[in-house]
C-alpha cells in the first residue's frame, strides 16, 4: 500500500465533505480511489469515514460562526426549529439514526446545524458510525463488480457510445428539472 496515494485520498475526501453543497458523493470518491489506486478497502474505509466526518464537522463549526451575522427574525426561527427537533430525546435518537444510515446528502444538515446550537460532536458520531457503514457497502460493492464484471464495465463507461450516452442523459436531467434548455448559455430557475 502506498501510504502517499492514501494520503491523497483522505486529504480529498476531507475537502470534499468541507463543500456545503454540489460535492461529488464521498462514496463516488472512495470507489475511485479503491479502483484506480488499487488502494486497500479496510483503511480506505476507516480513514475516508474519519475524514468525512472532520470535513463535514469543521464545516458546521465554520458555519457556526456566522450565526451572529444573522437577522433576528432568522434566528428566531432556528431556535423554534431546534426546539422543534430537540423536544423529545426518542425522536431526536431516532433522528440521528435515520441521520446516520441515510444516503441523503449531508452538506446541507451541517450546515443547519451549525447554524443552530445542537451539539456537533453526537451529531458528526452519528455521520462517522453511518458513512462507515455504507462506506464499506459501496467500496466493496465496487471491487467486486471489478472483479466480476471489470473491462466491460469500464469499456462501456468510457467507450465513445457511453460519453455520449452519459452526457445526453445529463442533457435530458436538466431538460426533465426544467432549469436547462439545449442551446440556451445559463442554467434558468
Amino acid at each position: 500500500m502506498d501510504l502517499a496515494e492514501l494520503g491523497i485520498a483522505l486529504a480529498t475526501v476531507f475537502a470534499v465533505n468541507l463543500l456545503p453543497a454540489f460535492g461529488p458523493p464521498t462514496w463516488a470518491v472512495l470507489v475511485f480511489f479503491s479502483l484506480d489506486f488499487d488502494l486497500p478497502a479496510v483503511p480506505l474505509v476507516l480513514g475516508g469515514a474519519l475524514a468525512a466526518a472532520s470535513g463535514r464537522f469543521v464545516l458546521a463549526s465554520a458555519t457556526r460562526r456566522l450565526r451572529p451575522r444573522l437577522s433576528a427574525a432568522r434566528l428566531e426561527r432556528l431556535d423554534r426549529a431546534e426546539a422543534a427537533l430537540s423536544a423529545d430525546r426518542r425522536r431526536t435518537a431516532a433522528g440521528l439514526g435515520l441521520f446516520a444510515l441515510s444516503p441523503v446528502p449531508s452538506g446541507q444538515l451541517f450546515v443547519g446545524a451549525g447554524l443552530m446550537t445542537v451539539p456537533l460532536l453526537p451529531l458528526t458520531a452519528a455521520f462517522f458510525a453511518g458513512r462507515l457503514v455504507s462506506y464499506s457497502i459501496y467500496v466493496s460493492a465496487a471491487s467486486l463488480a471489478e472483479r466480476s464484471l471489470g473491462d466491460v464495465v469500464v469499456e462501456a463507461l468510457t467507450s465513445p457510445v457511453g460519453v455520449g450516452m452519459q452526457l445526453a442523459m445529463l442533457v435530458a436531467l436538466g431538460v426533465l428539472l426544467g432549469g436547462f434548455r439545449p442551446g440556451s448559455p445559463k442554467l434558468t430557475g
